[in-house]
């Protein structure tokens, strides 16, 4: 036969809920001569055989209890009016409730309206969840997302005082997610408790992991067990699978033909109600029929799962599970591991599933321990924090330039989140001025450089104006070192004078002239740019001495003057504008960009002495083109040459029009 692994899926077997439930009734029947559980302890038929053998007895009703028997509730939980009837008849019971279960009765008692149960109605344990509600009319179960879109579609809780929905501990994770995609598209304001117990959650996860990269699984637990059926059906997606209550019914004609002849990994998966000498039991039939010899400690395996944490203990965990309050880890034991969302990430505006996601391993310290409840609570920040902080010393001796979010304006500051660590930027080293306001550096990423690190007390103090500094000096000094005439630069208009604009070219600012601005006439810079402005400019000299940089910005394409003399002649007559009165005379605008001069000679046929009695700013005149100096650039205009060219009556006739 080909070569085959037979691995076993980490957290198969007992969870925390069961294993608390049978040595709560092994201890009490020996210290009793006996006890009996209300129902079947467990859905696994071998170790209620077993239990049996140690004097634990199943009854249905309380009623059925032999005198001086103590009742052990089980892990599944009853209805509140149970556990009153009980009471009522003064008899002697341990509640073995599972802490998960307990947390939903707990839920769902408070609840004032409409409560919603994702699970097998059929189920105790869903049996006992709607026990606890207040009111049995307002509840309503569903066994998957398509039933759940049914009801909501049927029933109009728009006027209850609260919707809630929970899950069964032991409901399948994909189905859960698919009814709380189903319940917020129709009420966003639904209260939606994660109640899935965590170790189910993993229990599925690793299932599915395993079950991936095997050829064939085989999955140990109870015919009627809730939770162990779910993991077969996950098995199934992926390959073949065997359900076994014991190993007892595997038969290994049929391994043979479920399995392929090159070989693989067989894997094993169990229950939460399957004790682990049947896991055992199942391993060493799959291996005679594998003819697998290999060694293998399985009880060393299973004690792996029930080893034991404690407070400050630094461990590794997988992530299984996040929503908006936790994110629900997998710490390799029987432990069920929560991380609260304010223990995530030292950023308290922070989602949980932007911090982790599914999946992930992380390292994390154990802040409480729970072992009644088998809970472990954890912090993913702290650690993250201790090793920040040594990267944050080692970027200092770097003499690094780091990036990070300001996350937080506090006294005297503001707070940066780098390397899940916070950081104090002084207010005098954020570059704000004083007068400024800290609250426009949030949510913004910004550099930093490590100026302060005090490790035994995870203090580290930054500086952005620091960091900034060093990169304008790093980016002057390769300015000067690269800069040519002619180099074009895009930089942004940091302050406007009468004379001209000053404009950032990445830790230089150069000058660019009024002139140089634009190729149109214009009184003060500011009518054409504002500070903020992006510009395009070119380098038309520099001084490094002096650190002087003069720009140019208008483009030879848009020289109006190249229009001009490509469209005007001397001798042509032109309607202008006058846009300028001086003693000498006037300049009059031709086309936009280019003006011309009427000299005072040029303006009359007469002698006259002040321009501005014959000529006013804005008339508009016809004038002839006597001159045009492509050299300088000059047009010389005159109004004079026209009127010596009109005949006497015209000019005469003109003459009388005017007045």
């Amino acid at each position: 036969m080909s070569r085959y692994n037979i691995e076993i899926a980490k957290g198969a077997g007992f969870c925390f809920g069961v294993k608390r439930a049978v040595q709560i009734a092994e201890k009490t029947a020996d210290e009793n001569g006996g006890c009996c559980t209300l129902g079947e302890l467990i859905h696994n038929g071998s170790e209620i055989a077993r239990l049996e053998r140690l004097g634990v007895y199943p009854i249905n009703s309380p009623e059925d209890l032999p005198d001086g028997k103590t009742l052990i509730i089980r892990s599944h939980g009853v209805a509140q009016s149970v556990i009153d009837h009980i009471n009522d008849k003064g008899i002697n019971c341990i509640d073995a409730t599972c802490p998960f279960v307990a947390k939903i009765h707990d839920i769902v008692s408070k609840a004032e309206g409409h409560v919603i149960v994702a699970g097998d109605p059929d189920h105790p344990e869903v049996i006992g969840i709607v026990g606890h509600c207040k009111d049995p009319n307002e509840v309503t179960v569903v066994r998957d997302s398509d039933e759940l879109e049914k009801v909501l579609n049927l029933q109009d809780f728009t006027r209850q005082s609260a919707l809630i929905i929970v899950a069964q501990t032991t409901f399948n994770s994909s189905k859960w997610q698919s009814c709380k995609k189903v319940a917020k598209k129709h009420y966003t304001n639904i209260a939606i408790f994660d109640t899935i117990c965590s170790a189910t959650a993993e229990r599925q996860h690793r299932t599915e992991e395993l079950s991936e990269r095997s050829v064939l699984m085989v999955t140990v637990g109870g015919k009627n067990s809730s939770n162990t059926a779910k993991l077969a059906q996950i098995s199934q997606k992926h390959c073949p699978v065997i359900f076994t209550e014991d190993g007892s019914d595997i038969d290994k004609a049929a391994v043979s033909e479920l399995l392929p002849l090159q070989g693989g990994t067989v894997g094993i998966t169990a229950g939460a109600s399957t004790p682990a000498y049947i896991i055992k039991e199942v391993h060493r039939i799959m291996s005679e029929i594998l003819n697998n010899e290999e060694g293998f400690d399985f009880m060393a395996e299973v004690d792996k799962t029930f080893k034991k944490v404690y407070i400050g203990n630094r461990v590794k965990a997988l992530v299984v599970a996040v929503n908006k309050n936790e994110a629900v880890v997998d710490l390799g034991t029987k432990h069920s591991g929560y991380i609260p969302a304010s223990e995530l990430s030292q950023d308290p505006n922070a989602d949980p599933s932007d911090v982790v996601k599914v999946g992930d391993e992380i390292e994390a310290i154990v802040t409480a321990v729970n072992d009644a409840e088998g809970t472990v609570t954890l912090s993913k920040k702290k650690v993250d924090s201790v090793l920040g902080v040594e990267k944050l010393a080692a970027a200092m001796e770097a003499n690094e330039t780091l990036e990070g979010e300001v996350s937080s304006v506090v006294k005297g500051g503001v707070i940066i989140i780098s390397n899940g660590t916070r950081v104090f930027i002084p207010a005098s080293q954020t570059g704000v001025p004083k007068d400024g306001k800290l609250e426009e550096l949030l949510k913004k990423t910004v550099p930093f450089k490590v100026i302060e690190v005090t490790e035994a007390r995870g203090r580290v103090v930054g500086s952005i104006r620091q960091a900034k500094k060093e990169a304008n000096d790093a980016a002057k000094a390769k300015f000067w070192e690269t800069v040519e005439v002619g180099q074009k630069f895009t930089g942004e208009v940091k302050s406007i004078e009468s004379y001209g604009v000053f404009v950032d070219l990445g830790g230089v600012d150069g000058m660019v002239h009024s002139s140089e601005l634009t190729w149109n006439r214009i009184k003060h810079p500011r009518e054409i740019v504002k500070i903020g402005d992006k510009l395009d400019v070119y380098v038309k000299s520099f001084d490094p001495e002096k650190k002087r940089v003069s720009l140019g910005c208008k483009k030879e394409e848009d020289n109006p003057w190249n229009k001009f003399v490509a469209e005007y002649h001397e001798g042509d007559v032109v309607d202008v504008t006058i846009v300028s009165i001086t003693p000498f005379g006037a300049f009059a605008q031709i086309i936009p960009g280019v003006d011309g001069l009427i000299h005072i000679s040029q303006i009359s046929t007469e002698r006259i002495n002040n321009v501005a009695q014959v000529l006013s700013i804005g008339d508009e005149v016809k004038v002839k083109i006597i001159e045009i100096n492509e050299e300088q650039n000059r047009v010389s205009l005159s109004i004079r040459a026209l009127k010596e060219e009109m005949p006497e009556e015209e000019e005469e006739a003109a003459e009388n029009d005017a007045e």
